[in-house]
């Protein structure tokens, strides 16, 4: 994902997140669903469709 694009999602992160922990945070356009480590902000980031973010999700509980 490039730059411009990353700064056009509105990120968010967990309200349990301290800011000294490891936590990733989650940024929703249409279609695409991407994830980053918020210690990183610059970094890479992981582009899943929403159906799979909710299965992983699901898979979670």
């Amino acid at each position: 994902m490039r730059q411009t694009e990353q700064s056009a999602l509105t990120w968010r992160k967990s309200s349990r997140s301290g800011p000294s922990e490891n936590c990733v945070e989650v940024g929703f356009a249409p279609g695409t669903v991407a994830v980053r480590d918020s210690k990183d902000p610059n970094g890479p980031v992981l582009r899943l469709t929403p159906a799979v973010f909710g299965a992983f999700l699901r898979s979670l509980g």
